[in-house]
Protein backbone atom coordinates (compact mmCIF):
# COMPACT_ATOMS: atom_id res chain seq x y z
CA UNK A 1 0.00 0.00 0.00
CA UNK A 2 1.48 3.44 -1.08
CA UNK A 3 2.58 5.06 1.74
CA UNK A 4 2.07 8.77 3.68
CA UNK A 5 5.19 9.88 3.26
CA UNK A 6 5.11 8.54 -0.25
CA UNK A 7 2.03 10.99 -0.85
CA UNK A 8 3.75 13.35 0.91
CA UNK A 9 6.70 13.76 -0.93
CA UNK A 10 4.47 13.32 -4.07
CA UNK A 11 2.23 16.19 -3.21
CA UNK A 12 5.14 18.28 -2.88
CA UNK A 13 6.79 17.82 -6.04
CA UNK A 14 2.89 18.83 -7.75
CA UNK A 15 3.06 22.03 -5.93
CA UNK A 16 6.33 23.27 -6.67
CA UNK A 17 6.48 22.29 -10.19
CA UNK A 18 2.67 22.16 -11.58
CA UNK A 19 0.59 25.10 -10.29
CA UNK A 20 -2.63 25.01 -12.70
CA UNK A 21 -2.17 20.52 -12.24
CA UNK A 22 -1.94 20.70 -8.40
CA UNK A 23 -5.09 23.33 -8.18
CA UNK A 24 -7.27 20.88 -10.14
CA UNK A 25 -6.01 18.00 -8.30
CA UNK A 26 -6.97 19.64 -4.64
CA UNK A 27 -10.72 19.07 -6.02
CA UNK A 28 -10.48 15.32 -6.62
CA UNK A 29 -11.56 13.03 -4.24
CA UNK A 30 -9.37 11.70 -1.67
CA UNK A 31 -9.76 8.25 -3.45
CA UNK A 32 -8.32 9.75 -6.43
CA UNK A 33 -6.17 12.58 -5.13
CA UNK A 34 -3.55 11.02 -3.85
CA UNK A 35 -2.63 8.59 -6.14
CA UNK A 36 -2.85 11.95 -8.85
CA UNK A 37 -0.10 12.67 -6.69
CA UNK A 38 2.38 9.91 -7.16
CA UNK A 39 1.52 9.71 -11.25
CA UNK A 40 2.36 13.47 -11.58
CA UNK A 41 5.41 12.87 -9.13
CA UNK A 42 6.45 10.07 -11.36
CA UNK A 43 5.59 11.94 -14.44
CA UNK A 44 7.97 15.04 -13.03
CA UNK A 45 11.50 12.60 -12.25
CA UNK A 46 11.22 11.45 -15.87
CA UNK A 47 10.91 14.90 -17.08
CA UNK A 48 13.66 16.04 -14.87
CA UNK A 49 15.74 13.42 -15.95
CA UNK A 50 15.33 14.77 -19.71
CA UNK A 51 15.87 18.17 -18.56
CA UNK A 52 18.92 18.11 -17.04
CA UNK A 53 21.07 18.68 -20.21
CA UNK A 54 23.40 21.21 -18.96
CA UNK A 55 24.67 18.65 -16.34
CA UNK A 56 24.52 15.11 -18.04
CA UNK A 57 25.46 14.34 -21.12
CA UNK A 58 22.86 12.69 -23.55
CA UNK A 59 23.97 8.69 -23.02
CA UNK A 60 23.74 9.24 -19.18
CA UNK A 61 20.11 10.52 -19.63
CA UNK A 62 19.08 7.56 -22.01
CA UNK A 63 20.85 5.42 -19.51
CA UNK A 64 18.65 7.02 -16.52
CA UNK A 65 15.57 6.56 -18.56
CA UNK A 66 15.79 2.72 -19.17
CA UNK A 67 16.36 2.98 -15.52
CA UNK A 68 12.90 4.23 -14.81
CA UNK A 69 11.57 2.18 -17.41
CA UNK A 70 12.43 -0.75 -15.75
CA UNK A 71 11.49 0.29 -11.32
CA UNK A 72 8.05 1.85 -12.96
CA UNK A 73 6.89 -1.35 -14.83
CA UNK A 74 8.30 -2.91 -11.59
CA UNK A 75 10.85 -5.22 -12.89
CA UNK A 76 13.64 -3.76 -10.67
CA UNK A 77 13.83 -3.05 -7.65
CA UNK A 78 14.20 0.87 -6.16
CA UNK A 79 14.61 2.92 -3.22
CA UNK A 80 13.43 5.89 -4.67
CA UNK A 81 9.56 6.87 -2.60
CA UNK A 82 8.24 7.88 -5.97
CA UNK A 83 9.08 5.33 -8.29
CA UNK A 84 8.31 2.62 -6.03
CA UNK A 85 4.76 3.93 -5.37
CA UNK A 86 4.04 4.82 -8.72
CA UNK A 87 5.37 0.92 -9.29
CA UNK A 88 2.63 -0.41 -7.06
CA UNK A 89 -0.40 2.27 -8.23
CA UNK A 90 0.31 0.51 -11.80
CA UNK A 91 -0.20 -2.31 -10.32
CA UNK A 92 -3.39 -1.56 -8.30
CA UNK A 93 -4.93 0.66 -10.90
CA UNK A 94 -4.21 -1.95 -13.85
CA UNK A 95 -2.43 0.84 -15.77
CA UNK A 96 -1.32 0.09 -18.98
CA UNK A 97 2.33 -1.28 -19.44
CA UNK A 98 1.97 0.43 -23.05
CA UNK A 99 0.72 3.42 -21.93
CA UNK A 100 4.13 3.56 -19.39
CA UNK A 101 6.34 2.77 -22.25
CA UNK A 102 4.98 5.32 -24.55
CA UNK A 103 5.51 7.92 -22.16
CA UNK A 104 9.32 6.83 -21.73
CA UNK A 105 9.94 6.66 -24.90
CA UNK A 106 8.29 10.46 -25.43
CA UNK A 107 10.81 11.60 -23.37
CA UNK A 108 13.51 9.61 -24.56
CA UNK A 109 12.50 11.32 -27.96
CA UNK A 110 12.92 14.91 -26.24
CA UNK A 111 16.74 14.04 -25.73
CA UNK A 112 17.36 13.89 -29.37
CA UNK A 113 14.32 16.04 -31.20
CA UNK A 114 14.14 19.83 -30.58
CA UNK A 115 12.05 20.50 -33.55
CA UNK A 116 9.18 19.11 -35.25
CA UNK A 117 8.59 18.96 -39.47
CA UNK A 118 4.56 18.30 -38.96
CA UNK A 119 1.84 18.33 -36.64
CA UNK A 120 1.60 14.95 -37.07
CA UNK A 121 5.29 14.21 -35.57
CA UNK A 122 4.14 16.55 -32.94
CA UNK A 123 0.65 14.74 -32.38
CA UNK A 124 3.25 11.43 -31.56
CA UNK A 125 5.24 12.71 -29.49
CA UNK A 126 2.09 14.16 -26.99
CA UNK A 127 0.63 10.90 -27.64
CA UNK A 128 3.50 9.40 -24.99
CA UNK A 129 3.93 12.73 -22.98
CA UNK A 130 0.24 14.25 -22.38
CA UNK A 131 -2.21 11.43 -24.35
CA UNK A 132 -1.04 8.43 -22.38
CA UNK A 133 -1.44 10.71 -18.86
CA UNK A 134 -4.93 11.36 -19.32
CA UNK A 135 -5.30 7.85 -20.40
CA UNK A 136 -3.68 6.72 -16.94
CA UNK A 137 -5.86 9.16 -14.99
CA UNK A 138 -8.84 7.89 -16.52
CA UNK A 139 -7.77 4.17 -14.83
CA UNK A 140 -6.80 5.66 -11.59
CA UNK A 141 -10.43 7.11 -12.05
CA UNK A 142 -11.74 3.45 -11.95
CA UNK A 143 -13.95 4.65 -14.89
CA UNK A 144 -16.58 2.61 -15.52
CA UNK A 145 -17.58 3.50 -19.35
CA UNK A 146 -13.56 4.04 -20.15
CA UNK A 147 -14.27 2.50 -23.47
CA UNK A 148 -16.06 5.75 -24.60
CA UNK A 149 -13.93 7.94 -22.13
CA UNK A 150 -10.69 7.02 -23.36
CA UNK A 151 -10.41 8.91 -27.00
CA UNK A 152 -11.59 11.92 -25.52
CA UNK A 153 -9.25 11.21 -22.20
CA UNK A 154 -5.96 11.69 -25.56
CA UNK A 155 -7.49 14.70 -26.96
CA UNK A 156 -7.76 16.62 -23.64
CA UNK A 157 -4.21 15.73 -22.59
CA UNK A 158 -3.13 17.02 -26.18
CA UNK A 159 -4.97 19.71 -25.91
CA UNK A 160 -3.05 20.41 -22.34
CA UNK A 161 0.34 20.28 -23.70
CA UNK A 162 -0.42 22.03 -26.90
CA UNK A 163 -1.85 25.28 -24.38
CA UNK A 164 1.63 24.96 -22.82
CA UNK A 165 3.72 24.28 -25.87
CA UNK A 166 1.93 27.80 -27.32
CA UNK A 167 2.41 29.49 -23.73
CA UNK A 168 5.68 28.69 -23.15
CA UNK A 169 7.25 29.53 -26.94
CA UNK A 170 10.20 31.80 -25.54
CA UNK A 171 10.51 29.57 -22.46
CA UNK A 172 11.55 26.43 -24.68
CA UNK A 173 13.42 28.29 -26.59
CA UNK A 174 15.87 29.72 -23.84
CA UNK A 175 15.80 27.18 -21.27
CA UNK A 176 16.09 24.09 -23.79
CA UNK A 177 16.61 25.29 -27.18
CA UNK A 178 13.49 22.97 -28.12
CA UNK A 179 10.54 25.00 -30.88
CA UNK A 180 7.01 22.55 -30.41
CA UNK A 181 5.58 24.81 -33.18
CA UNK A 182 4.97 22.96 -35.88
CA UNK A 183 7.70 23.39 -39.22
CA UNK A 184 4.30 23.17 -41.52
CA UNK A 185 2.88 25.61 -40.00
CA UNK A 186 5.31 28.11 -39.38
CA UNK A 187 6.43 28.05 -43.20
CA UNK A 188 2.82 28.33 -44.28
CA UNK A 189 2.91 31.29 -42.37
CA UNK A 190 6.79 32.58 -43.54
CA UNK A 191 8.40 32.02 -40.07
CA UNK A 192 11.53 31.07 -40.08
CA UNK A 193 13.28 28.97 -37.40
CA UNK A 194 15.71 32.18 -37.12
CA UNK A 195 13.21 34.47 -36.48
CA UNK A 196 11.93 32.46 -33.24
CA UNK A 197 15.59 31.87 -32.01
CA UNK A 198 15.60 36.21 -32.11
CA UNK A 199 12.07 36.81 -30.32
CA UNK A 200 11.02 38.48 -33.68
CA UNK A 201 7.64 39.00 -33.07
CA UNK A 202 5.32 39.63 -36.52
CA UNK A 203 2.48 39.25 -38.06
CA UNK A 204 3.14 36.44 -39.53
CA UNK A 205 3.81 35.06 -36.15
CA UNK A 206 0.58 36.00 -34.94
CA UNK A 207 -1.02 34.18 -37.45
CA UNK A 208 0.72 30.94 -36.78
CA UNK A 209 0.10 31.08 -33.25
CA UNK A 210 -3.98 31.39 -34.15
CA UNK A 211 -4.00 28.25 -36.54
CA UNK A 212 -2.32 26.18 -33.33
CA UNK A 213 -5.07 28.22 -30.94
CA UNK A 214 -7.60 26.89 -32.94
CA UNK A 215 -6.32 23.38 -33.50
CA UNK A 216 -5.65 23.06 -29.51
CA UNK A 217 -9.00 24.75 -29.37
CA UNK A 218 -10.79 22.19 -31.68
CA UNK A 219 -9.15 19.08 -29.01
CA UNK A 220 -10.45 21.63 -26.00
CA UNK A 221 -14.15 20.76 -27.52
CA UNK A 222 -13.34 16.56 -28.19
CA UNK A 223 -11.87 16.44 -25.00
CA UNK A 224 -14.39 17.71 -22.67
CA UNK A 225 -16.79 15.35 -24.29
CA UNK A 226 -15.77 13.05 -22.63
CA UNK A 227 -16.23 14.49 -19.01
CA UNK A 228 -19.98 13.24 -19.09
CA UNK A 229 -18.22 9.82 -19.08
CA UNK A 230 -16.09 9.94 -16.30
CA UNK A 231 -16.83 9.06 -12.59
CA UNK A 232 -19.50 11.78 -11.17
CA UNK A 233 -17.17 12.42 -8.44
CA UNK A 234 -14.25 12.86 -10.60
CA UNK A 235 -15.77 15.29 -13.40
CA UNK A 236 -16.03 18.69 -12.01
CA UNK A 237 -11.87 18.47 -11.31
CA UNK A 238 -11.31 17.41 -15.02
CA UNK A 239 -13.68 20.19 -16.03
CA UNK A 240 -11.97 23.18 -13.74
CA UNK A 241 -8.22 21.57 -15.31
CA UNK A 242 -9.85 22.22 -18.66
CA UNK A 243 -10.86 25.71 -17.91
CA UNK A 244 -7.58 26.45 -16.17
CA UNK A 245 -5.36 25.31 -18.95
CA UNK A 246 -7.40 27.05 -21.96
CA UNK A 247 -7.78 30.32 -20.26
CA UNK A 248 -4.08 30.60 -21.21
CA UNK A 249 -5.18 31.09 -24.77
CA UNK A 250 -7.21 34.29 -23.42
CA UNK A 251 -3.70 35.59 -21.73
CA UNK A 252 -1.82 34.46 -25.08
CA UNK A 253 -4.68 36.52 -26.96
CA UNK A 254 -3.91 39.34 -24.69
CA UNK A 255 -1.03 39.75 -26.08
CA UNK A 256 -1.72 39.50 -29.47
CA UNK A 257 0.06 36.60 -29.40
CA UNK A 258 3.44 38.06 -28.96
CA UNK A 259 4.81 34.28 -26.34
CA UNK A 260 8.31 36.00 -27.93
CA UNK A 261 8.42 38.69 -25.69
CA UNK A 262 7.19 37.14 -22.39
CA UNK A 263 5.73 34.01 -21.38
CA UNK A 264 2.31 34.30 -20.10
CA UNK A 265 1.10 33.03 -17.25
CA UNK A 266 -2.53 33.46 -14.79
CA UNK A 267 -2.59 35.13 -11.64
CA UNK A 268 -3.51 32.89 -8.63
CA UNK A 269 -6.42 35.43 -8.28
CA UNK A 270 -7.16 34.51 -12.01
CA UNK A 271 -7.09 30.73 -10.90
CA UNK A 272 -9.72 31.06 -7.63
CA UNK A 273 -11.83 33.45 -9.76
CA UNK A 274 -12.34 31.05 -12.37
CA UNK A 275 -12.19 27.77 -9.90
CA UNK A 276 -15.53 30.29 -7.74
CA UNK A 277 -17.00 30.98 -11.16
CA UNK A 278 -16.90 27.14 -12.68
CA UNK A 279 -18.00 25.70 -9.42
CA UNK A 280 -20.83 28.46 -9.28
CA UNK A 281 -22.25 27.29 -13.05
CA UNK A 282 -21.56 23.28 -11.55
CA UNK A 283 -23.88 24.17 -9.01
CA UNK A 284 -26.57 25.50 -11.24
CA UNK A 285 -25.99 23.24 -14.45
CA UNK A 286 -23.99 19.74 -13.82
CA UNK A 287 -23.30 19.38 -17.65
CA UNK A 288 -19.40 19.54 -17.80
CA UNK A 289 -19.79 20.41 -21.97
CA UNK A 290 -22.97 23.49 -20.89
CA UNK A 291 -20.38 24.43 -18.06
CA UNK A 292 -17.34 24.91 -20.16
CA UNK A 293 -19.10 26.50 -23.08
CA UNK A 294 -19.81 29.29 -20.27
CA UNK A 295 -16.74 29.50 -18.44
CA UNK A 296 -14.37 28.89 -20.51
CA UNK A 297 -12.79 31.12 -23.33
CA UNK A 298 -12.87 27.75 -25.95
CA UNK A 299 -15.53 29.05 -28.78
CA UNK A 300 -18.19 26.79 -30.38
CA UNK A 301 -18.93 27.27 -33.68
CA UNK A 302 -22.41 27.07 -33.64
CA UNK A 303 -22.14 29.64 -30.22
CA UNK A 304 -23.91 33.42 -30.20
CA UNK A 305 -24.32 35.97 -27.36
CA UNK A 306 -27.07 33.77 -25.46
CA UNK A 307 -24.64 30.37 -24.96
CA UNK A 308 -21.92 32.00 -22.89
CA UNK A 309 -21.30 34.48 -19.79
CA UNK A 310 -21.32 37.90 -20.41
CA UNK A 311 -17.88 38.07 -19.44
CA UNK A 312 -16.70 35.29 -20.92
CA UNK A 313 -13.36 36.43 -22.84
CA UNK A 314 -12.73 39.76 -21.61
CA UNK A 315 -9.43 40.79 -19.84
CA UNK A 316 -8.91 40.39 -16.65
CA UNK A 317 -9.25 43.82 -14.50
CA UNK A 318 -9.48 43.25 -11.30
CA UNK A 319 -13.17 43.66 -11.20
CA UNK A 320 -16.08 40.99 -10.63
CA UNK A 321 -17.61 41.04 -14.02
CA UNK A 322 -20.47 38.26 -12.89
CA UNK A 323 -22.93 38.81 -9.36
CA UNK A 324 -21.65 36.73 -6.43
CA UNK A 325 -24.70 34.40 -5.78
CA UNK A 326 -26.85 35.78 -2.71
CA UNK A 327 -28.74 33.81 -0.42
CA UNK A 328 -27.10 30.12 1.43
CA UNK A 329 -25.85 29.40 -2.15
CA UNK A 330 -23.70 32.52 -1.65
CA UNK A 331 -22.61 32.09 1.75
CA UNK A 332 -21.67 28.43 0.94
CA UNK A 333 -19.38 29.29 -2.14
CA UNK A 334 -17.54 32.13 -0.42
CA UNK A 335 -17.17 29.28 2.69
CA UNK A 336 -15.74 27.23 0.26
CA UNK A 337 -13.56 29.04 -1.28
CA UNK A 338 -12.20 30.18 2.20
CA UNK A 339 -11.21 26.87 3.63
CA UNK A 340 -9.81 25.94 -0.10
CA UNK A 341 -7.36 28.50 0.04
CA UNK A 342 -6.23 27.58 3.68
CA UNK A 343 -5.45 23.88 2.37
CA UNK A 344 -8.25 23.03 4.45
Amino acid sequence: MVEQEQIRQSKAIQRRTGKTFHLATRVLPERVRHPTYVLYAFFRVADEVVDAAETAPPEEQRRRLEELRRQALGREETDDPVLDAFAELRETYDISDADVEVFIDAMRSDIETDRYETYADLEAYMDGSAAAVGRMMTEIMETPQAERALPHATALGEAFQLSNFLRDVREDVVERDRIYLPRETLEKHGVSEEQILNFEYDASFREAMHEELERAEALYREGVEGIRHLPDDCQFAVLLAAVLYADHHREIRRRDCDVLSTTPSLSTSRKLFLLAKTRLYWAIERDPVAVFRRVSVVPYPDENESTRDQGHSGPATGRTWWPWPSGGVGRRLSGWLRSFTRGE
